[in-house]
């Protein structure tokens, strides 16, 4: 039997390798009945109570004649602690779709709970498409771009980078409308939602696009010693390192004018792949390597061709808990090195790939790539249904190691103190954020660790 790159992503995380899934150390029975819960299940709150705004007028109104603490939820997808609260959870789905678009600049302007799946379709019959999206398209724009969340490529930014407009309404509901040249532009792009709520915003597209996608398994090492060159001459260009392993599922994306050829998995190959895999963790971490070379060389190349937004992102039904943080180019394959050999010396039970890809700097004052240089996005993973944080634990200090900068909406531990040596223009933020939210409305106990300390 062969299979996938695609069937190999979609059964580590779909199936949580049914067989030897593992519950979350420190779950209670009382969790399930609580009303708020995160995408993976991870993360929950009982807040005090909700407000979903029909309009921007209504929600600027609730913020002008209310009190106490707010935080906005959108898909509910990050894996760190951005919503949990006691206070107000506000709820922005009512706040959706297209406000309008322009044929003659390709941008158009979406109210920020829009989620990012819906928005292809739309776009498509204005004459427009995404320049770049991320790897899973169920985050609201507002929660994607809030946390910078990325695609894969050299050429592109975060998604934070195609904004160039957007409507901010302050903590005290004032309405503000904010674009390039003002200084709370470069901070509202990626904000974590500890400004106010961003109610719409209007992206830099371009003309609708097809993308072919070619899938490949490739030794580590291989592919790590002409990344920086493959990275140049794909439009997109990731690797996906098997743990206990000498071998990564490698993917890169060109434009192409060929037909639309994007046939699904046969569920009954994704069946035999997930009895595979569930085999595969019964045995021991320290024996796995044959196995799993032996299954890597199996895996045929795939293509695929379609619209350009059913290309660049995936269904993932399964849950899964994520870490991410950034590292100078010239430290990626050296920290993802370290990352790969200390999972194989410390016999870490963990099947789920690793993700290493390249994005672009841009002009934000937060984001992972925000300065001068562009970095390498280095991802681990752990089934929703298993505790990420032994694992998490041990690997995160390797990513301090190289200079890491988290992702904001993946797990981290890092505080204020650590976090203004990585951003040049970290208390530029913290005193833009002081001044538009001086009570503190906007922050939990998270973000008052991140910001204040």
């Amino acid at each position: 039997m062969n299979w996938s790159r695609r069937r190999l992503l979609a059964s580590s995380a779909l199936t949580a390798l049914f067989a030897a899934a593992r519950p979350v150390s420190g779950a209670t029975p009382e969790a399930a009945s609580l009303p708020w819960r995160n995408w993976s299940g991870g993360l929950v709150c009982q807040p005090s109570g909700r407000f979903s705004p029909g309009s921007e007028a209504e929600l600027s109104e609730y913020l002008a004649t209310t009190s106490g603490v707010v935080r906005p939820v959108g898909a509910g997808h990050s894996f760190s602690p951005l919503v949990p609260t006691d206070g107000h959870l506000l709820v922005i789905d009512q706040l959706s779709g297209m406000l309008d678009h322009d044929p003659a600049t390709l941008q158009a302007t979406f109210a920020a709970g829009t989620r990012l799946g819906d928005m292809g379709p739309a776009l498509d019959a204005a004459g427009q498409a995404m320049l770049n999206l991320p790897d899973i398209d169920r985050q609201t724009l507002a929660g994607a771009t809030a946390t910078a969340t990325h695609g894969t490529g050299i050429q592109f930014t975060c998604l934070s980078g195609f904004v160039q407009q957007l409507r901010l309404i302050t903590p005290a509901g004032e309405v503000l409308d904010v674009g390039p040249g003002d200084e709370l532009f470069d901070a509202a792009r990626v904000s974590l939602g500890a400004l106010g709520i961003i109610t719409r915003m209007t992206l830099q597209n371009r003309s609708p696009y097809r993308l072919k996608a070619r899938n490949w398994v490739a030794p580590i090492e291989e592919v790590l010693e002409t990344f920086d060159e493959q990275a140049a001459a794909h439009r997109h260009f990731e690797m996906f390192p098997l743990t206990h392993s000498d071998y990564a599922l490698t993917l890169s994306i060109d434009e192409t004018d060929e037909p639309i050829n994007n046939p699904p998995p046969s569920p009954e190959e994704e069946a035999a792949f997930g009895e595979a895999m569930a085999y595969w963790m019964t045995v021991p971490p320290r024996e796995r390597l044959p196995m799993v070379n032996g299954l890597a060389e199996q895996i045929e190349p795939t293509e695929a061709v379609d619209a350009s937004y059913k290309i660049l992102s995936n269904i993932r039904n399964g849950r899964f808990n994520e870490m991410e943080y950034s590292v100078p180019l010239e430290a990626g394959a050296d920290c993802l090195r370290e990352i790969l050999k200390t999972i194989l010396e410390k016999e870490v039970d963990v099947v789920f790939p690793l993700e290493y890809r390249y994005v672009r700097r841009d002009d934000t004052m937060l984001s992972m790539s925000s300065g001068h240089e562009d970095h390498a996005a280095i991802s681990i993973h752990r089934t929703a249904f298993e505790d990420y944080r032994p694992y998490f634990d041990l690997i995160e200090p390797i990513f301090w190691k190289y200079g890491g900068r988290p992702h904001w909406g993946k797990v981290h531990s890092l505080g204020a103190a650590e976090l203004s040596k990585l951003y040049p223009r970290f208390k530029e933020f913290q005193a833009i954020r002081e001044a538009l939210d001086p009570q503190g409305r906007m922050l939990n106990d998270h973000l008052r660790k991140v910001f204040v300390g």
